[in-house]
């Protein structure tokens, strides 16, 4: 049985409902029936995120409870302003302006005009998928009802996500002191200005799609409703959801890559045995170790027979740092992986935002103001995680260079060339693919979060650079992806190459089957051909998911006995 951390949800269906016993708001589209979830601020999963990043369509409702919560505390927030507590973001202007106070008459009017202002975001959009998960995330935070938003204000976000309403969100713009720009973009929206949003594959102003959606196109904030929609971190938190999915998934694909490449050199077992990886303790390790043993399982190439029928004329010692190591970094990367899942369930049960609505002991309620919105453990989290992924693709770089050259593949033909070396070229250049991506991942490990900048007269002195890191993080797994095709196309290659001296022994039962998915789309090189279709479908497998589906396939105790 696979640990927590190896968890995929499949959604079979392409929609998941998520639903309460509360009264439906007259903006909630019901879509499809199926799994069943109320959003209460408390109890957001990490399977439920994955599933509203991932469903086609997705149908959300705030739950009876968290309802009469925010009505409680939104009643005490607008006692407390009448009392005359002077707060951030309600009677008193933002950033900077602070100190101004802003008069009752204008307070609605400046709900409005702090979306128009913050909307200044630039750069590609975020994919409707995400965008969709960072407006449930902000409506869960909301219904913990310390924000002191209406109940009205979520129905409304949930109106848009329930009829498959995105906006358009711009990337570039946040630091990370709340995701002030995209949020901003999405407000714009809910409230019916002329900003881009999406639905059904169109693109237009709010307006024209809300009301082909079957959604009222206006809708007004009331004081207050701003800022608990921008000043928290739940974009950085969507697209970080996303790079984990990816990152799990990727890695699979990895364990696959690692396999194909130790059968193709014929390597040493004892690397894997479960007994030195037990005693370093490292329970992730463990697990990296068994997957590998899993997927050699039954291999007769790497056995001192099988070794000795290609052409090896010595045993084996031991293998080269990066084989034996691997266990160690895929252990190390799944350990994060690990933590990330449980960081983020912390952060989407969270009240990220400024200020925030607290009962007083001795009755009524208070404001009280601080840096919520701040996402410097995630983005800290973020970037470690990005120099865990940048050096996965130095070691699946460091591995395919290994196949290329004689005594560093045990007398694979050089360049893995199919017909007459020399003649034949075969896959240098298609290797050389992964070296001059490699050295991109290295510098956008970089980690954004000892980059702040001051901004805003040095109101905001200091910024974790949250999004920066997820966008660097995301754009380092686009990378990989190729890295890693460049590494299973390779590593088919060498064991065709010489499977006619090895035909009297098996593959392991994963790696055999892994080599035949590759072979489904990419026929093996004997001459030299172009190239770049072969690099592209092998991109595509890894990039589709189809390679790492057959690691989970060939760990399964029902098609490996191994893997028990």
């Amino acid at each position: 049985m696979l640990v927590p951390w190896r968890f995929l949800v499949v959604l079979a269906v392409g929609a998941v409902t998520v639903s309460s016993t509360a009264a439906a708001p007259a903006e909630v589209v019901t879509r499809h029936q199926g799994h069943s979830l109320e959003l209460d601020g408390d109890s957001l999963t990490w399977d439920r995120m994955v599933e509203v990043l991932e469903a086609d369509r997705v149908t959300v409702r705030l739950g009876l409870k968290s309802r009469q919560a925010m009505i409680t505390t939104r009643q005490g927030a607008e006692a407390a302003l009448a009392a005359g507590q002077r707060v951030y973001g309600w009677n008193q202007a933002l950033g900077p302006l602070k100190d101004q106070p802003l008069p009752e008459a204008d307070r609605v009017e400046f709900q409005r005009r702090v979306l128009r202002s913050h909307a200044a975001g630039v750069g590609p959009a975020l994919s409707d998928r995400v965008a969709r998960l960072a407006l449930v995330l902000r409506a869960n935070t909301m219904a913990r009802g310390a924000m002191g938003v209406r109940p009205e204000f979520v129905d409304r976000i949930l109106g848009l996500v329930n009829a498959g309403v995105t906006p358009r969100m711009p990337e570039i713009g946040s630091l990370g002191t709340g995701d002030l720009q995209p949020m901003a973009a999405a407000g714009l929206v809910l409230t019916g200005e002329p900003a881009p949003a999406r639905f059904n594959g169109r693109e237009g102003p709010a307006p024209e799609i809300l009301a082909a959606a079957g959604l009222t196109p206006a809708f007004q904030l009331e004081q207050g409703e701003a800022l608990p929609l921008i000043s928290g971190s739940s974009v950085v938190t969507a697209r970080y959801v996303d790079a984990v999915v990816r990152a799990e998934r990727l890695l699979d694909t990895y364990d696959g890559a690692f396999a194909l490449f130790l059968e193709a050199t014929r390597a040493e077992q004892g690397a894997f045995d479960a007994r030195t990886h037990d005693e370093r303790r490292i329970p992730a390790e463990v697990e990296a170790a068994r997957v590998t043993r899993a997927l050699i399982c039954g291999t007769g190439w790497m056995t001192d027979e099988g070794r000795k029928a290609s052409g090896d004329e010595g045993p084996r010692i031991q293998d080269a740092v990066s084989i034996r190591a691997t266990p160690h970094v895929v252990g190390a990367l799944r350990q994060r992986l690990a933590d990330a899942r449980g960081h983020l369930e912390r952060e989407a049960n969270a009240s990220t935002s400024n200020p925030l609505v607290f009962p007083e002991a001795g009755g009524g309620y208070e404001f009280v103001m601080g840096g919520n919105w701040d996402a410097a453990l995630l983005g800290h989290e973020i970037d470690s995680l990005n120099a865990q992924i940048a050096d996965l693709g130095v070691l699946s770089q460091e591995l395919s260079a290994r196949l290329l050259a004689d005594k560093w593949s045990y007398h694979l033909p050089a360049n893995l060339a199919g017909g007459e070396v020399g003649l034949n070229s075969g896959l240098v250049q298609v290797q050389t693919v992964a070296v001059a991506l490699v050295p991109e991942m290295q510098q956008l490990a970089t980690p954004a979060g000892t980059l702040s900048r001051p901004a805003k007269f040095g109101q905001e002195d200091h910024n974790t650079m949250a999004m920066a890191s997820v966008r660097a993080l995301h754009a380092n797994l686009d990378r990989l992806e190729t890295v890693l095709a460049v590494h299973v196309l390779m590593a088919a290659q060498g064991i065709d190459l010489i499977k006619d001296k090895m035909a009297g022994f098996p593959l392991g039962a994963g790696t055999d089957r892994l080599h035949q998915a590759v072979r489904r789309h990419i026929a093996p090189l004997g001459d030299d051909r172009y190239q770049t279709p072969d690099l592209e479908k092998a991109t595509d497998l890894v990039r589709g998911g189809e390679l790492g589906r057959e690691v989970r396939a060939a760990l399964s105790p029902e098609q490996n006995e191994c893997a028990a």
